[in-house]
């Protein structure tokens, strides 16, 4: 088996299947996405959205520049190379499309002006094949004229899509737009935020201008200036987008169609819903998806059930059926012939009736939708947990610290139950105010003050686990100890499906591993538990379910995050960051 790829204006996939040894990602997807169309992906942790789009990106970086006209082959070489047992398909995408991943790509020695400098080498060479394009053709002989104007005239394309002469103009459009133009070209990207490093990675891409972009939860790091920026780029963007994200008001401000991945009842179609064997194209909004999907969900039940109803009846009419006949007893000698009669039309009735009813059951048999699969929920906070008591006094207390260059917050008090969110642009110093907190972080100045016995929790943006061949069942194991895993089953979180908790680590995609980070975490619910940027990489139904399970958290509850609907929901007491410095002191709302 392999993937077929071949160049194209637009982004098409037709009949893609992909397989591990131990299960089936896609099989038979297909669509198409137009220049100017924006799809989005949805679906739940692991139902393959960053597969799909390194599959795809997997093609294009064997793409061959010579090779624009006709089939690429791309063996299943390839694919092994992505850990893929099988794959096969056909792929249509430009030459020059550019991926932003989940993980990113720079080692931490990396300079801040090196990355951008390494984005316009690209819009550069494109830019000289134009300049040496024109020479040609101003020197061409009148034999090789239509060849030096046809070459020309692809170089200026290429140079006008790539917008090759505002290059310097756009970098400092998006350095700017995306809120990292202040922090230096000379830095290292050890030395910046996770949410920077991921705005650069953002920015070196967009600048790029390659013509169609890829795109792994875009938002993920990213405050309401730097959203906005983005949502108005790719509105106006020229080439086709398919992006995966898990934010709400971006999906419907940004999409023109929708690519649901979860499982879908065979045949299931309305008027603006095409289903098709692995995934479900929608052409409308997000906000408009959330309530076809819970009717077609509804209807898919039903259909289900209805049929399970009618399978149950027909083995019971077989069965039964087949068990009648005529009573046992000896006819009348007066009546023995009409008995002969009667006798022999009741046993034909009967018996076209066991054939009908046998026929109608094998067909149904085969045909019948299969049972929907049961959406995975998380069951919340484990019981058996309370906080400590209001009347004991604070849990942490912070007195003038501050982390020099990043950090100074004058004051800073966590009861046993409070809830606090913290905001503010990137680099504000959320991220380090929550180390702070968690003890993972010493401050240079001040106090820092803490209950005894105190347990204190973060749950990282980036989860990284040190074994990748480790499974999630032996982490959890190991991590929690026996007679607690015991206790609080990781199945019974409903963070994980059951059958990837032997998996290896490593071939969990990134909203997996972030569903086992939290899983170790509530577990063992600590007295403080501080998220940060809970809601980045997990899909919207768990982002959902955890927003209203912390809301009965047993402890005190610190958030960090830029997640919109989660801060215009939140009720509890709000610090906003800016520089470091507190710009909005805790206070109840």
């Amino acid at each position: 088996m392999a993937v077929h790829v071949f160049h194209s204006l637009h982004l098409r996939a037709e009949g893609i299947s992909v397989s591990y040894p131990d299960r089936r990602i896609f099989t038979d997807l297909g669509f198409t996405v137009a220049p100017g169309r924006r799809l989005g992906l949805i679906g739940e942790n692991g139902v393959g959205k960053s597969t799909l789009l390194r599959l795809i990106a997997s093609g294009f970086e064997r793409a061959d520049a010579a090779s624009a006209i006709g089939f690429e082959r791309a063996d299943a070489a390839s694919a092994a190379a992505l850990g893929y047992a099988v794959v096969d398909g056909r792929i249509a995408r430009p030459v020059r499309t550019g991926l932003l991943t989940q993980e990113l790509p720079f080692e931490p020695h990396d300079r801040v002006g090196d990355v951008l400098e390494t984005a316009l080498a690209e819009v550069r060479a494109i830019e000289r094949e134009l300049d040496a394009a024109a020479a040609s053709l101003a020197h061409a002989v009148v034999e090789r004229a239509a060849e030096a104007s046809a070459r020309y005239a692809d170089a200026l394309d290429a140079a006008e899509r790539a917008a090759v002469w505002s290059a310097e103009a756009r970098r400092d459009e998006l350095l700017e737009g995306l809120g990292v133009a202040g922090l230096g070209m000379d830095r290292r990207i050890d030395e910046i935020s996770g949410g920077q490093r991921s705005r650069f990675a953002l920015a070196a891409l967009l600048l790029r201008a390659p013509d169609a972009l890829l795109l792994d939860e875009p938002t993920n790091h990213l405050d309401d200036d730097a959203v906005s920026f983005l949502e108005d780029h790719l509105r106006s963007w020229r080439g086709p987008v398919i992006f995966a994200s898990h934010d709400r008001e971006f999906l419907d401000r940004v999409a023109t169609g929708l690519l649901d991945l979860d499982p879908v009842r065979a045949g299931a179609t309305r008027d603006d819903v095409l289903a098709a064997s692995g995934g479900t194209v929608f052409g409308g909004g997000f906000s408009e998806f959330l309530t076809v999907k819970a009717e077609e969900r509804e209807r898919w039940h039903r259909q289900y059930e209805s049929e399970q109803d009618e399978l149950r009846r027909l083995r019971l009419a077989v069965n039964e059926t087949a068990r009648r006949v005529a009573p046992h007893r000896g006819p009348r000698d007066n009546d023995k012939m009409a008995y002969d009669f009667k006798d022999g039309t009741h046993q034909r009735a009967v018996s076209r009736r066991i054939r009908n009813a046998e026929v109608r059951l094998a067909t149904l048999e085969r045909e019948q939708v299969r049972k929907p699969p049961a959406p995975l929920a998380f069951a919340g906070i484990p019981p058996g947990s309370h906080a400590l008591d209001e009347a004991s006094g604070l849990l942490l207390q912070l007195t003038e610290v501050a982390v020099d260059g990043r950090l100074e917050v004058d004051a800073l008090q966590v009861s046993p139950l409070t809830r606090l969110l913290i905001t503010g642009a990137n680099g504000a110093g959320k991220s380090t105010l929550l180390s702070v907190l968690a003890g993972v972080l010493g401050a240079d100045r001040g106090i820092v003050h803490r209950r005894k016995g105190l347990r204190a929790q973060l749950l990282e943006q980036d989860v990284r686990f040190a074994d990748p061949d480790a499974s999630p069942r032996r982490l959890y194991d190991r991590v929690l100890g026996e007679r607690r895993a015991e206790q609080v089953p990781l199945a019974s979180l409903g963070l994980l499906a059951p059958r990837d908790e032997s998996r290896a680590l490593g071939s969990l995609s990134v909203g997996q591993q972030r569903r086992l980070a939290l899983a170790l975490v509530i577990a063992r619910p600590p007295h403080v538990f501080l998220l940060d940027e809970p809601t980045n990489h997990l899909s919207l139904g768990l982002a959902t379910d955890l927003e209203e399970a912390l809301g009965t958290y047993p402890g005190a509850v610190v958030i960090a995050s830029h997640d919109r609907w989660l801060r215009r929901r939140w009720a509890g007491e709000r610090l906003e960051l800016a520089a470091g410095r507190a710009v909005r002191e805790p206070a109840s709302r």
